[in-house]
């Protein structure tokens, strides 16, 4: 090789311009490879990025270039999820406008994912703030209103008084909006509405087929799903409530109808219809009601929130219990949404119950008895009893099992009578709500209906998509800027012609994200979501992201395709087959003296352990590894990597420190560690080029079988490379990186054999030829600039990244010994290698031949050795 040390800052732009002028990471569709479809999850174009974002861009990136060697046609696109209320904070505050700031984003963040060497088909880009892409979004729109699947309706949202805006959950913070501080008010609109409900069931049970996903992300669905079996049982107003409350029932959703004997009062939603109709006629209950409104709309929100209720003077009849009556309150923490929006309180055996009614003075009564209590000693006091047990103090049901009592409730109930229908009914419920997409922002996806005072909700005419943002609007009051954009807003009815105007919320931006993998199967941007294209390229076989996409983004893309499906635009109902969740990069913070955050370019680690400020020498706190994150200035940007140590070594840094799935911390010792590794496998590579003595393109291959002199050495590059290969496509990216590190170490003492014994020969020379190639090939998809460079100084045919991934000779798999785990009275002391044929016998006497287990038996004689062939030996002493 002409250098000794390899120069990253000249080689890495080289070969991205290479790579880019031959166009060798475009997928064609007209490839008649087998597919193989690799995504991340695309970014939100915010600003720069840092090597944190980074590590499962380069995961995907190790696969994507596998696979290419492997001999599939691969698509490993790169996209913008580029709508969003950053773009419109940013107007506020910067007094520029979204798509400014969105595209100026976007530029610079390419810029620096490019410096990653990432084998990315950016032909296939896409910004869902195009038109070109949300065309397609508000067609599909259409496809689901025709087909049912998109609905309007009232419903409940978190509003901020003061921006004048609604505000997801996760946007309310202790009851106050995250930007205004504004008392958070819970506030009526109509708002638009995906079908996803309808969809529940099959997408509970289709989580049994995905064995490629992590199964804690599959449990988080199916809980977010919720799925649960109950009884839905009338209770009858007494009378003469129920001349008063104008009504004869109260509907409850129960999913323990085996407590029913312990219920000690009825809570309704605040917006329960028998709720608002008593407030009508008291005061008293429409304030308590209208302070229910404040706080968030979240389950959780509501769940962790202090409980109140008001006693609405109204009882019920107790469905078991003959003459028995049960009070009604109204509850802050009972979902109209669920259920009925109605439950029965059994506080003995729920803590929410409880709590309430410790509040209220209400009876605790336990009628669940753990395993082994005493029915006349057993109470509950402060934490309630949720296990399992037998029925007491319920009458018929006591000495019953938990699920034998709930199925007598049921019988009993169905075949009671009220008004004529049966007062108990079976009925699964889910926790899944349908989708809420309606958003009071500009910076979104239009929805395309016109409201006409006539006709109502109109949708667009096909023809006159995409309905596009208006760009001349301002941001200098709260509230939507569609709202005032009274050009744009104002238009004819299109089914009378009468003055009507355009919906003004824009879509959810999970919206733009559930689709987005479809629209990369197609080449162009003139048929956005292509049938053919789409059954041709997914599901994607491997989805690489983080696990805070584990419910709603993924929940919601698989809706996706099953409504689309539904509509006849898709034949496929899952679009991942295989989820892999990647941990974070993570590293030191630091402060100076006034407590300011500094970035690690701005400190350094004297020989003393001390950590300085470089500008002032001033002593700097260190802080415990947390996530990187600009606000902390733990960050480091990958042009800074590129520039001091080439990313290669950044890369195989991110691959190689911990199980991909982990959290890593990013340390300034284990990228100067990687940078040794990358300068040591330069010169390696060399010095076995310059022993071999014949390009690569031109070496003849080892004879098959080998000479037994070289055997076992190419036995152990052919093992490694398996090993490798294994690990990759297992995505145990570190047990590939360890593999390779091993290989480097057996082909280093190989080689100084070699040169030790003055072995010049021929098949000692294609040895090394064999292994330097080799080397270069596993190295590829890890650190491709690295191996593009060795692979050109060997003389290698084309590029590294086309070439094959190096074959591997099933006979040198083969080995003649076996490494045996030996236990002695349960306990493993020792291994032992044996021959691979050895027999039982033969490994006895090897094993009592070791030190130390005659060290374990001291002088006695074992009681019994048992081998079990090629697994272990148990010596029993």
């Amino acid at each position: 090789m002409t250098a000794d040390r390899y120069n990253a800052r000249d080689a890495e732009p080289r070969w991205q311009k290479i790579w880019k002028e031959r166009g060798i990471f475009r997928a064609r569709n007209d490839d008649p490879r087998e597919k193989f479809f690799v995504m991340e999850m695309f970014p939100y174009p915010s600003g720069r990025i840092h090597i944190g974002h980074g590590r499962n861009y380069v995961m995907g990136d190790v696969l994507a270039r596998y696979m290419r060697m492997r001999g599939r046609n691969v698509l490993h696109p790169m996209g913008w999820d580029a709508f969003g209320l950053p773009a419109e904070n940013a107007a506020i505050e910067r007094g520029i406008h979204p798509k400014q700031w969105t595209y100026e984003n976007i530029a610079s963040m390419k810029e620096q994912l490019q410096l990653l060497g990432l084998s990315l088909d950016w032909d296939r880009e896409i910004a869902t703030c195009d038109p070109s892409y949300y065309v397609e979004q508000q067609r599909i729109f259409l496809d689901f209103l025709a087909a049912g699947l998109a609905y309007r309706k009232e419903s409940e949202v978190n509003w901020d008084p003061i921006d004048q805006t609604v505000l997801a959950n996760e946007q309310v913070i202790d009851g106050r909006g995250w930007r205004s501080g504004a008392v958070v008010e819970r506030r009526k609109l109509s708002q638009w509405f995906f079908r996803i409900t309808a969809f529940a069931q099959e997408l509970l049970d289709a989580l049994d087929g995905l064995e490629r996903w992590p199964e804690r992300v599959r449990l988080m669905q199916r809980n977010w799903i919720g799925r649960s079996e109950g009884l839905e049982i009338l209770f009858e107003l007494s009378r003469p409530s129920a001349k008063a409350a104008g009504t004869e029932t109260v509907k409850v959703y129960t999913t323990r109808p085996d407590t029913l004997f312990g219920a000690a009062f009825l809570a309704l939603s605040p917006d329960h219809p028998l709720a608002l109709a008593r407030a009508a006629g008291d005061p008293r209950l429409a304030a308590f009601i209208a302070a229910c409104k404040t706080g968030g709309t979240s389950a959780e929100a509501i769940e962790t929130q202090e409980k109140m209720g008001f006693d609405t003077g109204l009882t019920v009849q107790h469905p078991l219990a003959d003459g028995r009556t049960l009070p009604v309150y109204v509850a802050n923490f009972v979902l109209m949404d669920y259920g009925t929006g109605a439950i029965f309180g059994c506080p003995a055996h729920d803590q929410r119950d409880l709590d309430f009614a410790r509040k209220y003075g209400l009876p605790v009564v336990p009628v669940v008895l753990p395993p082994g209590a005493d029915p006349a000693a057993f109470t509950v006091d402060e934490i309630a009893y949720d296990g399992e047990g037998t029925l007491f103090n319920s009458g018929f049901l006591d000495a019953m099992g938990v699920e034998e009592a709930k199925e007598a409730v049921a019988r009993r109930l169905e075949r009671f009578r009220v008004d004529g229908a049966p007062q108990g009914t079976r009925r699964v419920n889910f926790r899944l709500r349908d989708w809420g997409i309606s958003r009071q922002r500009y910076w979104g996806c239009p929805i395309p209906i016109i409201h006409c005072d006539a006709c109502g909700p109109v949708p667009v005419p096909r023809d006159q998509l995409p309905v596009t943002l208006p760009e001349d609007v301002s941001f200098d009051r709260p509230g939507n800027p569609l709202d005032r954009a009274k050009a744009w807003r104002d238009v004819p009815c299109p089914q009378c012609g009468a003055p009507a105007r355009r919906e003004t919320d824009t879509m959810d931006t999970f919206v733009d994200s559930s689709w987005y993998f479809l629209r990369y199967a197609s080449e162009t941007a003139d048929l956005p979501l292509d049938k053919a294209a789409v059954a041709q390229w997914l599901p994607v076989d491997q989805y690489i992201g983080g696990i805070e996409h584990a419910i709603l983004h993924l929940l919601y893309s698989r809706f996706f395709t099953r409504a689309l499906k539904a509509c006849g635009r898709v034949d496929i109902a899952e679009p991942f087959a295989g989820l892999f969740t990647q941990g974070m990069i993570v590293h030191e913070t630091y402060r100076d003296q006034a407590g300011r955050w500094l970035f690690p370019e701005e400190v350094k680690l004297l020989g003393t352990g001390k950590t300085v400020k470089i500008e002032t020498g001033e002593d700097v706190v260190v802080g415990a590894p947390e996530k990187m994150s600009k606000s902390k200035r733990n960050v480091v940007p990958p042009e800074v990597v590129a520039d001091t140590y080439g990313v290669d070594c950044a890369r195989w840094f991110m691959l190689s420190d911990t199980p991909p799935e982990r959290d890593s911390e990013w340390t300034q010792a284990g990228i100067e560690g990687a940078w040794r590794l990358v300068q040591r496998v330069w010169r390696l590579v060399g010095d076995l080029h310059a022993f071999s003595g014949l390009p690569q393109a031109e070496r003849a291959d080892v004879p098959a079988p080998p000479p037994e002199a070289a055997r076992a050495f190419l036995a152990q590059l052919h093992q490694r490379t398996q090993a490798v290969q294994e690990a990759i496509e297992g995505l145990k990216f570190n047990v590939a990186i360890a593999q390779i590190y091993s290989l480097i170490i057996e082909i280093e003492t190989e080689f100084k054999a070699l040169r030790a014994a003055s072995r010049s020969d021929e098949i000692a020379r294609q040895s090394m030829a064999e292994a330097a190639a080799r080397l270069v090939l596993l190295l590829a998809p890890m650190t491709p600039h690295l191996a593009e460079s060795c692979w050109e100084a060997i003389g290698g045919a084309g590029l590294a990244a086309t070439a094959d991934w190096p074959k591997i000779d099933p006979a040198l798999l083969v080995t003649d010994t076996i490494t045996l785990p030996i236990q002695i009275n349960g306990r493993k002391r020792d291994d032992i290698v044996v021959p691979r044929g050895a027999t039982p016998a033969e490994v006895e006497a090897a094993v009592l031949a070791m030190e130390s287990v005659q060290r374990a038996l001291d002088g006695r004689a074992p009681k019994r050795i048992i081998v079990v062939p090629q697994r272990i030996v148990n010596v029993v002493a």
